[in-house]
């Protein structure tokens, strides 16, 4: 049936998605029933992750997604409603701790933004646009891209505030990105990239984490069985080829598939104001800030808790005058606004995760990959890289897909005769693959949170799509050469 004549182009895509939505679903039932109907079972962790990828592609919101495949993955695995239910709430404690811990880094960010750093960043590379007809302004855009870079690995590995930087930095610079046509695509892939690698890579803040605390802890604790024993100064050597192509994805993102122009509205929200003195930065509140910063980056190292570093250097810049005392409920509400929505979808993600650990069929998907391999060690790495991909796309953070795979994994890399450094780098990046990409990553949620500030940027097709497809096949590329060659 025709789409009527009479609708703006809003409407028309807004019908063409409902349209396609039903067919999707029917096509997606009924699948499930031919398998059902000659008694073939899918494995509930397949089916439920599956289920949520395809609602989150016709556009229904993430946390219902999550929700409804995660319920109907339970039932699929022989739980009642009931008990899939109770799965789904004993995990949301576990997401709420990280939830509250973002509300709090979020509030950190906007105070820290009150001390104007950010305002006069903004204003500066605003300032130097070219506003004359015809001018291109390409230095302009590669001075934002760095920017972006360098903020990822410092929120990271410096300054651990995160994805909590990216709704703070980005909405003031939306309007001379407009006005250079710079397709947002890009700068969600370049964000998702740099985050990627530099927790993957550099040994400190979150890297710490990942590749000391969890990757190199879980490789000896499974490996001490098998007479396998890594050290810290094995792990990064054996991450680099893998984040090698998380860059290249980034590079192929920026200067191949959206190097075009993209015309986006300028909204109130991102008018240029270059002409307009940026506030003053004392020096007071230059030291302060940076006092604020280094305070909260000691407290997070000491206490192992980013919740109470953010905290920390909260009260420093209240008590110090960044912003006045009589503010600090707005400043926090603030932070807390920006960050609510990746808060409730980490909370509702780790009910997700829950559902698929009470299935109890991740370690029979894992053992099947296990008997397809035989003793071929190029098809071995490539199904272990896969399987951890399409694991971590359903929880959408590599940090709790460790522990589950390396079970598993450790044995089976140490059966097929691959080294430590392979293992390691197998292990590390099956992980990683699908956090940068799925839609409850912090991660895309982040670059959604900052670049759709005037409402022009839509998760799915703007960020989960190019985010997965760019940062995801050069890593797995690059990591399954990486397993033979170590």
């Amino acid at each position: 049936m025709p789409l009527p004549q009479t609708l703006n182009q809003e409407e028309r895509k807004d019908l063409l998605l409902k349209r396609r939505a039903i067919p999707g679903i029917l096509m997606f039932s009924m699948i499930y029933l031919i398998a059902f109907a000659i008694g073939y079972h899918i494995n509930a962790v397949i089916l439920t992750i599956a289920l949520m990828i395809t609602l989150c592609l016709l556009q229904v919101p993430v946390a219902i997604s999550l929700i409804t495949a995660a319920l109907l993955g339970g039932l699929h695995s022989g739980m009642d409603m009931t008990s899939a239910i109770a799965a789904f709430n004993d995990n949301l404690l576990i997401g709420a701790q990280v939830g509250l811990t973002y509300v709090m880094i979020g509030a950190f960010a906007v105070a820290v933004a009150r001390s104007g750093l950010l305002d006069i960043l903004a204003h500066k590379i605003a300032s130097r646009l070219d506003l004359r007809e015809g001018a291109t302004n390409k230095g302009v855009k590669w001075i934002i891209f760095l920017t972006f870079i360098t903020a990822s690995a410092m929120s990271q590995n410096l300054v651990p505030v995160h994805i909590a930087f990216i709704p703070i930095l980005i909405p003031p610079l939306l309007g001379v990105m407009n006005r250079l046509q710079v397709d947002r695509r890009a700068v969600a892939c370049v964000l998702a990239c740099s985050i990627s690698a530099s927790y993957l890579l550099l040994p400190t803040g979150f890297g710490a984490i990942y590749l000391n605390e969890i990757l190199l802890a879980n490789v000896n604790d499974v490996g001490q069985a098998y007479d396998l024993t890594a050290t810290a100064s094995m792990v990064p050597k054996a991450m680099f080829l893998p984040v090698m192509g998380i860059l290249v994805g980034m590079l192929v993102a920026v200067f191949y598939t959206y190097r075009k122009p993209r015309d986006y509205q300028t909204v109130p929200l991102t008018d240029l104001h270059v002409e307009q003195s940026p506030q003053t930065l004392k020096i007071t509140q230059l030291v302060t800030t940076l006092l604020a910063l280094a305070v909260a980056l000691i407290c997070q190292l000491k206490f192992d808790s980013l919740m109470v570093g953010a905290m920390i250097g909260f009260i420093i810049l209240s008590f110090t005058g960044i912003f006045r005392w009589n503010e600090q409920d707005d400043v926090f509400t603030e932070g807390l606004r920006m960050m609510a929505q990746i808060a409730v979808i980490i909370t509702i993600a780790s009910g997700f995760s829950g559902v698929l650990s009470a299935t109890d069929e991740i370690a029979p998907l894992v053992s099947a990959t296990a008997d397809m391999v035989g003793g071929n060690m190029a098809l071995g790495a490539a199904l272990m890289l896969i399987v951890g991909l399409f694991i971590t796309i359903g929880f959408g953070d590599s940090f709790a897909s460790v522990p589950i795979l390396a079970p598993i994994y450790i044995p089976l890399a140490i059966t097929l005769g691959f080294s430590p450094m392979a293992t390691i780098a197998l292990l590390g990046a099956a992980a990683a693959l699908g956090d940068a990409g799925s839609p409850a990553s912090t991660i895309t949620l982040g670059a959604t949170a900052g670049l759709n500030a005037d409402g022009q940027h839509n998760h799915i097709n703007d960020s989960v799509i190019p985010t997965f497809s760019h940062a995801n096949f050069g890593m797995l590329l690059f990591a399954w050469i990486a397993a033979m060659l170590l």
